[in-house]
């Protein structure tokens, strides 16, 4: 699925739709350069799950957690630098028991996250400085059926 964005306010529109679907056990996999607009979406994934306030970058301390309608684990592994054994120390496992987690830069150490999950994709888009193609990937049946979802809420606005 792609999502084409021209502002901030539409990546955070776009993110709350994402938030409403939410459950405990998903995974979502972000990959985009610095600025793309991952943490934009977060806060509106964050808003879409009931979660009153404003999240922010965990970029300085790995991971901030967010209460709504359910729990939000918001991981950010800019600064784990290609050390698996790190950012497994994190606990990943254990935060899908009970939560959501969204993990920014999740390349630097891809090899310790599950085999089913959403990767989305952040990249500049043709329409000025805030344009954005945000571009969503299932990776696993139940994934597809979330994107399915989605889409389903995105068209009926």
């Amino acid at each position: 699925m792609k999502f084409k964005s021209n502002s901030p306010h539409e990546t955070q529109i776009f993110g709350s739709k994402m938030g409403a679907l939410a459950q405990n056990g998903e995974l979502f996999l972000l990959n985009g350069q610095l600025g793309s607009g991952k943490t934009t979406l977060v806060q509106g994934f964050a808003w879409g799950a009931g979660v009153e306030g404003y999240a922010h970058s965990p970029t300085f301390i790995l991971v901030n957690q967010y209460w709504g309608d359910v729990k939000i684990n918001h991981v950010d592994l800019y600064r784990i630098e290609n050390n698996n054994l790190e950012a497994h120390d994190l606990g990943f496992e254990e935060m899908l028991e009970d939560s959501v987690v969204l993990v920014e830069w999740y390349e630097n150490a891809k090899s310790i996250f599950s085999d089913e999950h959403i990767r989305i994709e952040f990249k500049q888009g043709a329409n000025g400085p805030d344009s954005r193609v945000i571009e969503l990937e299932a990776v696993g049946k139940y994934y597809e059926n979330w994107i399915n979802k989605l889409v389903t809420e995105v068209a009926n606005g």
